[in-house]
């Protein structure tokens, strides 16, 4: 590693190389229950261009030294910057920030790792291009390619960010640069517009994966619609999840509802707003009785739906129409738009985000039980009322069993469903980090039993969430590391992929 470290020097140069405690601290920060000494990396090193990457890895290479590479680190629920496992060099890109190509015409993006959502918002404002992003919650200080290739969503009709991606340039750990797609076709005007190119399609196996590094990615923007139309339908009991499915699910596979759809609970809404201690001061899960409280006090509901409309006002008008019918004719929830919620919250910060503005708001669930302490359990369901209630049900009783808070919502796909429960605890607490701990290792079990598993998981659990997806999928992981990656420098752990 000390020899690594000085060749690091001599390519990168000593403000680009960080090894002593101090400047490592911020690379060692976890809001998941384990302590930061078993992901803290051994050094950050700091590249702005793929030459620089390319003799990284040399280095890497020689010397078997392992690298963890981040965009910007952002990502808090799933393991911030911290690498999977202690010893690791981070490699950070957020210098290589720049917005390489917007194309107004085809509403294509270009971009850099260190390209934030809100540095590519302003720069479309700043040019006047009437393009829309779609973001994830906490967007402000995130990237689009970093969100993107841990295959993560947002809430706008692009909400599906890897389905809006078209184009990589990977490092891949010999050196080699691959352009994905139409990418390596000298000349080309078509890598960011056709995804597929020719032969084996290859982006996906860069997402969520340790195969290689990826430098450049193409996105596609949203245009920017006439009339947007966000609502919200407030649904006044637990039970009404199954009902609330079953009335949304076939408009949103018509594309009657265009968007990504939120299904809140009381709690996620809440938590974002203020600390539980607001209302309730005790120990163990919040009782029914305050959250009857919460619901009235707050204007919220049970379950909050939030969606929006896109396109002409005819356009928008039909579909509404549409809407409210099928809503009255379920006999629950009442629809509330714009203009009733009159700027309030949390309906104000849902329709920023169904717009793609940027927000922070999210992070104020990290107040609801304080500590700081944070884990996204996201198991994928289909989007059924049967299955909903059955996912609801199991992750309460569990989450119960350890004392925590239901704090969840789901996020509607287009025949899927993200259930994302945020398991919140205090980091102060080493008991209550020892039960969040042991409960979400449980979750993952459980839910894998009855046919349930993660669609992205944090750095603690990547071996356990790896193995619901059975023995031959793992086994085929390794043989594309193995043939990509023989000495096993990139990101070993990544989604439990290892040499």
């Amino acid at each position: 590693m000390h020899a690594a470290i000085a060749e690091f020097v001599a390519i990168l140069g000593p403000q680009n190389v960080l090894t002593d405690a101090d400047h490592i601290a911020p690379y060692t920060k976890v809001m998941i229950a384990e302590s930061e000494d078993l992901h803290r990396p051994s050094a950050v090193v700091y590249a702005r261009e793929v030459s620089e990457i390319q003799q990284i890895l040399k280095v890497c290479n020689k010397y078997k030294v392992p690298v963890w590479t981040i965009s910007t680190g952002r990502n808090f629920g799933y393991g911030s910057a911290a690498p999977q496992s202690a010893g690791q060099v981070v490699l950070d890109l957020r210098h290589m920030n720049r917005i390489l190509e917007v194309d107004p015409v085809l509403c294509t993006a270009l971009v850099e790792p260190g390209v934030t959502y809100q540095q590519l918002k302003d720069y479309l404002e700043e040019n006047d291009i009437p393009l829309w992003l779609s973001c994830p919650a906490p967007s402000a200080i995130a990237g689009p390619l970093g969100n993107t290739v841990d295959r993560g969503v947002g809430y706008t009709p692009y909400g599906e960010h890897f389905m809006m991606q078209c184009g990589m340039e990977v490092v891949l750990a010999n050196g080699d640069v691959l352009r994905t797609g139409m990418g390596g076709v000298e000349g080309t005007s078509a890598w960011q517009v056709f995804k597929w190119g020719y032969g084996p399609y290859l982006d996906g196996i860069f997402t969520q994966s340790n195969y290689g590094i990826v430098t450049k990615m193409g996105m596609w923007l949203m245009p920017k619609p006439p009339v947007y139309k966000p609502f919200c339908i407030r649904y006044d009991n637990d039970e009404d999840i199954h009902d609330i499915v079953e009335t949304l699910r076939p408009l949103r596979i018509a594309n009657v509802i265009p968007n990504a759809m939120v299904f809140a609970n009381v709690m996620w809404e809440a938590a974002a707003l203020m600390p539980r201690s607001k209302y309730y001061d005790g120990t163990g899960v919040t009782p029914d009785s305050v959250l009857e409280e919460i619901k009235a006090k707050e204007g919220l509901g049970a379950w909050n739906v939030y969606a929006a409309l896109y396109g002409t006002k005819e356009q928008v008008e039909v579909n509404w129409q549409i809407i409210a019918g099928a809503v009255k004719a379920s006999g629950k929830g009442r629809l509330i738009t714009e203009e009733e919620a009159g700027g309030t919250q949390p309906f104000d910060y849902r329709a920023k985000l169904m717009r793609g503005d940027m927000t922070l708001q999210e992070f104020g669930l990290y107040r609801w039980r304080g500590g700081g302490g944070s884990m996204w359990f996201a198991p994928v369901t289909a989007a059924k009322g049967s299955e909903t209630v059955q996912q609801t049900r199991l992750a309460k009783e569990i989450l119960g069993e350890y004392g925590l808070d239901y704090v969840a919502e789901y996020i509607v796909g287009m025949r899927d469903m993200h259930h994302v429960i945020d398991v919140l605890y205090d980091r102060s607490d080493p008991d209550e980090m020892a039960r969040a701990h042991e409960c979400f290792g449980k979750l993952l079990s459980e839910f894998g039993k009855r046919g349930y598993a993660v669609y992205r998981v944090n750095t603690a659990f990547m071996d356990q969430a790896a193995d619901l997806f059975g023995p031959v999928k793992r086994k085929v992981d390794q043989t594309l590391k193995r043939a990509l990656d023989p000495n096993g420098i990139l990101a070993p752990g990544k989604s439990g992929i290892r040499i």
